[in-house]
């Protein structure tokens, strides 16, 4: 059986190791990504040397039966292993892990090209490469990561063609164009944010800087050390089974009241919230999204101190304003931004002048709107359908990816962020690594059920059939 996996982000990458084998009756597995970022993704791939992670050294371990293994990579002392350090070390760490599997394994096959479209034939199916090559398939994963930014609501097309507009701040090095003393305004007050002040901040910007989102929230800090563990009380597990919203934010905020560290309360509730967040319905779901999402992103996605200590330090010293506002409209004018913004709780909208607009809105999962190449085929052949809430990509509880009418695809299976409709949490590394996991256990009972009398290439097959092909 040939298994291939679209996406060598963090999920692909890590599906890959797990489904390495030096066994003569292993499936095949072939690994097809972007060469740039290979085994790294955009999170990885992409990031500067200020760039931190958001999570501690010692429980970022790809491997979900050994969370240690990043630390042990780097040989780090016990006391080390608590620090958040520079996302590229994570990235090195990610593709040594991908090369010492291709290296001890006989069935992985490593594809540095852009898949572009996927075809059902038969039983299997047909994957489409960018340089126009195709190879069979009998099994494929959809591990394509975030997707790529869309243009903001209200930009207008001068300016979305302009370099005043930085849709994507990691692209071609966009930040390094920005004048240390340029106006500029951010658009989301998240995780993105953060990373796009620290880079200012590196580069000795001193021009003022305007962080805008909805409620005007930014990231809340991890506390300098890890916190003790705590259980959840009544009247949380009373609220988590019966799957009401509203009850479990009251119950949720009267914990936060007594427990030494309302930080220990959220980390206490991560394990149960996949399970929670499967067993709403639409309606909750959609409260759950339009009245409290923005809340519970600060509270449960957060930044390292030292990220924490220079937002805070660029606030206090005026340089940083963080409001709660909504982007009208925004055009190019005499080579700059005009720009149309109305604050939370005011009908008057104000016309402001800016040098640069930087989109900053986070992970982009809405595949109806997307324009990534492989997600538009997909979609528009009705070989996937979209979450309802743009949440990514509709799932069996065996992640596998249901088409236009509802139907699975039989070997069709989706990883990574684009399940956050069916999962909400799964856009870190503990519930990816989870979901990887037992992604691997399924398909290698399918690889077991398939049966070797029905393998049809050798371990050199996907070469020879990706030179036919190209017709060589």
């Amino acid at each position: 059986m040939r298994i291939t996996i679209v996406g060598a982000g963090f999920s692909g990458s890590t599906l890959a190791t797990l489904l390495a084998s030096s066994q003569d009756d292993a499936p095949q597995v072939c690994l097809a990504g972007i060469g740039d970022t290979f085994a790294r993704g955009v999170a990885y791939g992409e990031a500067r040397p200020e760039h931190l992670l958001n999570v501690r050294a010692g429980q970022l371990g790809a491997d979900p039966d050994a969370p240690g293994g990043f630390a042990d990579w780097l040989k780090l002392e016990q006391h080390e292993r608590d620090a958040f350090l520079p996302r590229r070390a994570y990235g090195e760490y990610l593709a040594e892990r991908l090369r010492e599997a291709r290296r001890r394994s006989k069935n992985l096959s490593l594809v540095e090209q852009e898949v572009v479209a996927i075809n059902a034939v038969g039983e299997g199916f047909r994957i489409h490469l960018d340089d126009g090559r195709y190879f069979a398939s009998d099994r494929v994963v959809l591990a394509l990561g975030a997707l790529p930014p869309q243009r903001l609501a209200g930009i207008g097309p001068r300016l979305a063609h302009s370099d005043r507009y930085i849709a994507w701040p990691w692209q071609d090095d966009a930040l390094a164009r920005i004048e240390p003393t340029a106006r500029v305004l951010i658009v989301g007050t998240g995780l993105t944010m953060a990373d796009v002040g620290a880079s200012l901040l590196a580069q000795g910007h001193s021009g003022p800087l305007v962080a805008i989102s909805r409620h005007g929230l930014v990231p809340q800090r991890h506390p300098p050390s890890p916190l003790a563990p705590i259980e959840l009380p009544p009247s949380v597990q009373q609220a988590l089974r019966a799957h009401d919203v509203r009850a479990l934010l009251k119950a949720m905020r009267s914990l936060a009241h007594v427990v030494p560290d309302w930080r220990a309360a959220v980390d206490a509730l991560r394990p149960h919230t996949q399970r929670f967040w499967q067993e709403l319905d639409e309606g909750q779901r959609e409260r759950f999204l339009r009245h409290y999402r923005s809340h519970w992103e600060v509270a449960r996605h957060r930044i390292a101190p030292k990220v924490a200590d220079q937002l805070e330090a660029l606030q206090a010293s005026g340089q940083l304003t963080v409001r709660a506002a909504r982007l009208l409209r925004a055009s190019l004018r005499e080579g700059s931004a005009e720009v149309l913004l109305r604050d939370r709780g005011q009908e008057q909208a104000r016309l402001e002048h800016y040098d640069y607009v930087i989109r900053a809105t986070g992970l982009d999962t809405d595949i109806v709107r997307t324009s990534h190449p492989l997600a538009s085929y997909l979609y528009e052949t009705g070989l996937i359908d979209a979450d309802p809430h743009g949440l990514g990509v509709r799932v069996d509880e065996s992640l596998q990816v249901l088409g236009r009418h509802g139907q699975p695809i039989a070997g069709l299976h989706c990883l990574g962020p684009l399940l956050r409709g069916h999962l909400w949490e799964i856009t870190a590394v503990p519930e990816l690594r989870a979901a990887a996991r037992d992604l691997a256990r399924k398909l290698q009972e399918d690889a077991a059920a398939f049966g070797t009398a029905l393998r049809r290439h050798s371990a050199g097959g996907l070469e020879r059939e990706l030179a036919l092909s190209a017709g060589t």
